[in-house]
């Protein structure tokens, strides 16, 4: 398309993008307006307007509780990720080995198998070899589900580094592990970062994998949302849903500001 025809048809393309924001935000815009009203009940439009549900859910020893462990298994969730995918994404775009693009689809299928059926497996899973570690149970669930962003950001990153510089520090005494952390994963951060942040906040949201493996002593933020709907709906139970939306606002702003949100994105 010419600049000039680009020019014509800009009201129109600023417009569709407009409508496609809207409708992206609208949803998550709506607990966020339900959460500030007045009223005992959830009600739209609100009546009258007010914060007393965020102080009421902040001083809910159960919400403090769940969102204190979400936060805690997201946070070795991520890490364990980033372990687990960090040499993987090396391997996949290093090597060439028979079978590559089998071991890579079997490595990238949590992104697409349906994480309910996962879920239901590692249930059977930990039943069969007695695994009663709750949180040890939830690790290992939301590794399986969130190493491959790690894998898919990390190996991006990899494509843009060329790999003659790691050689070249080995040829000048490095070995294999000092050479890609002194050379190749300075480089690589952004992916790092991106993949941690992912695994965190996919982890942090997850309800499809907690629901099969979570005990009353481990009871992440999600599962206590569902407990909370089921006994009642009030305005705080919006307000617990707009903190979270705040919550992972906050991750997207770090996302940015440590990787750059359109790098990230284009992974």
């Amino acid at each position: 398309m010419s600049e000039h025809g680009l020019g014509r048809g800009a009201p129109l393309i600023y417009t569709l993008t407009a409508i496609i924001v809207v409708f992206l935000m609208l949803p998550l815009a709506m607990p966020i307006v339900m959460s500030v009203s007045d009223t005992p009940f959830v009600t739209f439009p609100p009546q009258g307007f007010t914060l007393k549900w965020y102080a009421s859910v902040l001083a809910e020893p159960d919400f403090t509780g769940s969102f204190t462990f979400s936060v805690l298994l997201s946070s070795v969730t991520a890490v364990g990720a980033v372990i687990l995918g960090t040499p993987t994404a090396v391997g996949l775009v290093r090597l060439r080995f028979p079978g590559k693009g089998l071991i890579q689809g079997l490595i990238l299928s949590p992104l697409i198998f349906p994480t309910l059926v996962t879920g239901i497996a590692l249930l059977r899973l930990f039943s069969s070899i007695g695994s009663q570690n709750a949180f040890l149970n939830l690790v290992v669930g939301h590794v399986l589900v969130t190493t491959p962003y790690v894998v898919r950001t990390v190996s991006a990153s990899l494509v843009t580094v060329d790999p003659d510089i790691e050689d070249a520090a080995r040829t000048l005494g490095a070995n294999r592990m000092v050479a890609f952390w002194r050379v190749t994963r300075p480089q690589i951060v952004p992916g790092l970062v991106a993949g941690a942040l992912f695994a965190f906040v996919t982890s942090f949201d997850n309800y499809a994998v907690s629901m099969w493996l979570f005990d009353a002593g481990h009871v992440p933020l999600p599962m206590m949302m569902v407990s909370l709907i089921s006994r009642m709906f009030d305005p705080g139970i919006a307000a617990i849903a707009s903190l979270m939306i705040f919550f992972s606002l906050a991750i997207v702003l770090v996302l940015e500001r440590l990787a750059g949100l359109r790098r990230a994105m284009s992974f």
